[in-house]
């Protein structure tokens, strides 16, 4: 299930409003654990599956939820 921003916020340096779609999906590759993300400027699409990580806090508190479970 997609989820996406009902508002926007704006980039004023480059005048247009950035919305983002996700299915929220946790991803590994091995290296960095991300969300994949579609942005949107002013209602266009600028990037498919953007990689946004997730924080080093986020991180170590999903490490510490899985701990508890093993």
């Amino acid at each position: 299930m997609l989820s996406r921003t009902n508002e926007g916020h704006l980039i004023p340096e480059m005048g247009v409003i950035e919305t983002v779609e996700s299915d929220n999906i946790l991803r590994w590759d091995g290296a960095v654990l991300y969300v994949e993300q579609d942005v949107y400027h002013n209602g266009q699409v600028v990037h498919r599956k953007y990689k946004r990580r997730v924080t080093k806090e986020v991180a170590q508190a999903i490490l510490a939820m899985l701990a508890e479970k093993m």
